[in-house]
C-alpha cells in the first residue's frame, strides 16, 4: 500500500505482521552484539541501524505517515522477542514505540516535522516536574534537567515535559517535542544493569519550543486531541498513561524468559557440588521451576487480554472510568511483577554459578532489576492507585 504524505511523500506502509517477524527474526544479532552495548553503554551503531532500516519503532506510527497503525497487542508480539535478545534494546525501543504512539496526538504540523524521515527515533522522558515553561511569543521557553532519557544518543527527537506557570489557574502539564541536537546530554549511566541503554540525563536551559510542538496533558487524557483530524484509529483514543506500562512489562517477561531459558540449558549437565547428584531430579527444583513457567505465563496472558479490551472499548468509542485506567495500569505493574518474581526464583535456583560475571543469568538478573524500578513498574504506587479508585476516593495521579 502506498501512502501519500500531504507535503508530497511517497512510501511503502510497513506492516504489522512484517514488523513482528522482523523482531523474531534480530534475536540471535542482538545476542551477538550485548557485550558491545554493555561496554559501550549505549546501543551499537548496528542496532541502531536495524531499528531504522525495519522500522520497529514505526509500529503504531499512523498510517497517515507510512506507518503499520497496529494494535496494542502488537506491542506484546514485538517487545518479547526483542527483549529476550537484548534487554537494552527492549528498553530503548519501547521508548521509540511509544513516543511515536503519542506524537500521533499532536498538531499535524508537528507530526510532519517529526517524520520528515519517517524513520526518526523518538526519546524521551515523562516526569513534568522536572522541567519548567513559560509561554512566550509563539511558543515556550523550557528549562529542566531529567534523568533516565534511554535511547537519547542515536535519537533524532527527545520528548520532554514540564510545568508551565499560569497566574489565574494551577501549573499545566505540557510535553515538549524538541531536537535531539538541541539537549545537552550528561553522562551519568553507570548502573548495575541495562547497560546498552543509554539512558544519560538531559539539560534544557531556556530553550525555545514552537506552540505547534508542544501539547496539553489533557490530550493525552482519551477523547479529543489535535492530531485526530489525521489519525481517527480506534488505537489513538486510549489514555496514554492508561497503556504506558505494557510494553514496559512485555519488556520485562521476553528477559525473564530468556533468563528461564538459560537457566534450563544450564539445567541439563549440573550437578550438587556436594552431593553430585543432578540438580533437575530435586522435586523442589521442579516445583519451582513450574512456578516460573506458570508465572510467566500469566504474565503474558493478563497483558495480552487487556491490550483487547482496551481495543474493543476504543472501538466503541467508550471513555475509561477511574476505576478502569488505574485498573489497567495496575495490571502492568502486576504482570511486571510476576516476571520480576519468576526472575527472582531463578536466581536463587542457580545458587552460586550466579555469582560469576560472565553467566548470562547473572547480566539478565541485572536487567531486571534495573527495569523492574520503573515507575510503571511499581507495584505499590500502581496497586495504591487503583486501590483507591475501587474504594470511590479520587486518583491522585494528575496523569492518569
Amino acid at each position: 500500500m502506498t501512502v501519500i504524505h500531504p507535503q508530497g511523500f511517497k512510501g511503502k506502509r510497513v506492516q504489522s505482521q512484517e514488523l513482528i517477524s522482523s523482531a523474531q527474526n534480530l534475536i540471535v544479532a542482538l545476542k551477538e552484539r550485548s557485550d558491545e552495548a554493555e561496554r559501550i553503554r549505549c546501543l551499537p551503531d548496528e542496532t541502531c541501524l536495524d531499528l531504522r532500516r525495519l522500522g520497529l519503532s514505526r509500529l503504531i506510527q499512523p498510517e497517515h505517515f507510512g506507518g503499520a497503525e497496529g494494535s496494542l497487542e502488537h506491542f506484546v508480539d514485538v517487545m518479547i522477542p526483542i527483549a529476550s535478545g537484548c534487554p537494552s534494546t527492549a528498553w530503548c525501543l519501547a521508548q521509540y514505540i511509544f513516543h511515536n504512539y503519542m506524537i500521533a496526538r499532536w498538531p499535524l504540523q508537528a507530526q510532519e516535522e517529526v517524520w520528515s524521515d519517517p524513520n526518526n527515533l523518538v526519546s524521551g522522558i515523562l516526569v513534568p516536574r522536572l522541567g519548567k515553561a513559560r509561554q512566550v511569543a509563539g511558543g515556550y521557553e523550557l528549562t529542566g534537567e531529567w534523568p533516565f532519557v534511554s535511547g537519547v544518543q542515536p535519537s533524532d527527537w527527545c520528548l520532554l515535559s514540564g510545568m508551565v506557570e499560569q497566574d489565574a489557574a494551577p501549573d499545566e502539564e505540557r510535553y515538549f517535542l524538541v531536537p535531539s541536537r538541541s539537549v545537552t546530554i550528561l553522562d551519568t549511566w553507570y548502573p548495575i544493569g541495562l547497560h546498552g541503554s543509554g539512558s544519560q540525563d538531559v539539560r534544557v536551559d531556556n530553550l525555545f519550543v514552537p506552540e505547534h510542538l508542544s501539547l496539553s496533558i489533557k490530550y493525552l487524557k482519551g477523547g479529543d486531541f489535535p492530531g485526530k483530524a489525521i489519525n481517527r484509529s480506534a488505537v489513538y483514543r486510549p489514555p496514554i498513561y492508561m497503556v504506558s506500562g505494557i510494553l514496559l512489562a512485555a519488556a520485562l517477561i521476553g528477559m525473564t524468559q530468556a533468563m528461564f531459558e538459560n537457566f534450563l540449558l544450564q539445567s541439563r549437565h549440573r550437578r550438587a557440588l556436594m552431593s553430585s547428584e543432578e540438580t533437575a531430579s530435586f522435586a523442589t527444583h521442579q516445583v519451582r521451576v513450574a512456578e516460573v513457567s506458570s508465572s510467566l505465563q500469566a504474565a503474558e496472558m493478563l497483558i495480552r487480554a487487556d491490550c483487547r479490551e482496551i481495543m474493543e472499548f476504543a472501538s466503541a468509542d467508550y471513555a475509561p472510568t477511574p476505576v478502569e485506567r488505574s485498573n489497567y495500569r495496575c495490571n502492568s505493574a502486576y504482570a511486571g511483577q510476576l516476571a520480576r518474581r519468576a526472575a527472582e526464583t531463578l536466581w536463587d535456583l542457580i545458587g552460586a554459578r550466579g555469582a560469576y560475571a560472565t553467566n548470562l543469568i547473572a547480566r539478565l538478573y541485572r536487567d531486571i532489576a534495573v527495569a523492574s524500578r520503573h515507575a510503571a513498574m511499581n507495584w505499590e504506587i500502581n496497586a495504591t492507585e487503583h486501590g483507591r479508585a475501587r474504594l470511590r476516593l479520587p486518583l491522585t495521579n494528575p496523569s492518569l
